[in-house]
This record gives structure tokens, C-alpha cells and sequence, in this order.
């Protein structure tokens, strides 16, 4: 009996309606009141986010679609490198999920990690994750019949040097088998402080402030 209890699987408690469900069959006919309760369900749910992302990143590990390490290794020594460099927190967080994207998005995946901290992380910031896979191509993007210099098309921008710096520096090294990375537990508190309250989100109100 005890170990049925030890094993059983545990409540997930982001998924709490505390003031219930509305009741609205289309938004055109709900009211003030069915959206207090899905506000509630959100503040209940908005908690268990970096839990979320954890879980995510998690999936990475095993997956080395051919690269010499897994692409969780590849994040965590990505950020690794860029955290024992000095850059600041969000800079490392950036770089630990800057390829999450790897196994939903097949032709876009810096997009995928550019849409989880675009509401978190300052432009700069964003601009090179988004761009990330772009910059990264000038490593290798001539070895598979494409242009190595389509970053070019950037040159000028604000934060052309800084996305090239990070590919130089912290990505496209990032793939040694004898390094020691961090483990993702380390990164943990950083993505929790990181991503705790958003600084760009249409549900941002006038006062700083959001529904949920």
C-alpha cells in the first residue's frame, strides 16, 4: 500500500479553477464574471510555467540528431559557457533556451525559443535568439549548399555584432564532449527569477500589471 501511494501519480495543481469554469459558448456572449474565472484559473496556472519550459528542455536530452552531443547537453553547455563568461542572468537563460525549439520546429526553431522569452527578456536579448539560427548558419550553412552570409542581410542592425558574438562565443562551440556543463538544476532559480513577472505581453495593463 505505501509504495501504491509512493508511486501514484502526483495532483497537478496548475491546473486548478478556483472559481470554477464560465460558461459562455462563444465570446461574444460572455461576461465580466466567466472571465474573473478564467483570470483565476491563469494566476493558478501561470505558476507552474518555468516548470513547463523545464519539462521541455528535458526532452532534449538523448535527441543528438546527429551532433556529437544531445541537444540538451548542447544548451546546457551553450549556457554554461555564457554564465561562466559573466554575462548577466537573462543573457544565460537566453542561452539555455535558445534551442528548445529543436523538436517542434524542424525548418523555424529559434522562433519557438524567441516566442517563450520574447514577454521576459529585454529586445536585444530577443532579437538574438530569434536571429540565432541565422547567425549560426555562417558556420556551416556552405557545407550544405546554402549561403553562409545571409546574416549580411543584417549588417548595420543594432544587435548584429552582439547576435554574432553569442554564435562565436557560446553556440557554435558548444558541442565538446569532454566539457563540463552545469547541470540544468543549476539554471533553475536563474529561469525562475528571469521569467517571474513579464516586461512585454498585450496583457500588460497601463499600471504595470496583468490579469493574471
Amino acid at each position: 500500500m505505501a509504495d501504491d501511494l509512493k508511486n501514484a501519480p502526483k495532483h497537478d495543481h496548475s491546473h486548478e479553477e478556483p472559481m470554477g469554469r464560465a460558461t459562455f459558448t462563444a465570446f461574444t456572449n460572455a461576461t465580466q464574471d466567466d472571465w474573473m474565472k478564467i483570470a483565476s484559473a491563469n494566476e493558478v496556472f501561470k505558476g507552474a510555467h518555468v516548470d513547463r519550459v523545464l519539462t521541455h528542455l528535458n526532452l532534449l536530452k538523448g535527441d543528438c540528431g546527429g551532433f556529437p552531443i544531445d541537444r540538451l547537453e548542447h544548451s546546457l553547455q551553450t549556457a554554461t559557457r555564457a554564465h561562466r563568461a559573466g554575462m548577466d542572468e537573462e543573457y544565460v537563460v537566453c542561452a539555455l533556451i535558445h534551442d528548445i525549439g529543436d523538436t517542434l520546429g524542424v525548418y523555424n526553431h529559434p522562433d519557438i525559443g524567441a516566442a517563450i522569452l520574447k514577454p521576459f527578456v529585454s529586445e536585444a536579448n530577443h532579437w538574438m535568439v530569434v536571429n540565432h539560427g541565422i547567425f549560426q548558419g555562417y558556420y556551416f550553412f556552405h557545407h550544405l549548399g546554402l549561403d553562409r552570409n545571409i546574416r549580411d542581410q543584417f549588417r548595420g542592425h543594432p544587435h548584429f555584432e552582439y547576435c554574432a558574438q553569442f554564435c562565436h562565443l557560446y553556440d557554435q562551440p558548444a558541442f565538446d564532449p569532454a566539457y563540463e556543463s552545469m547541470p540544468l538544476s543549476a539554471f533553475e532559480p536563474m529561469m525562475r527569477r528571469v521569467m517571474a513577472a513579464p516586461k512585454n505581453t498585450i496583457y500588460l495593463k497601463s499600471g504595470g500589471d496583468t490579469p493574471w
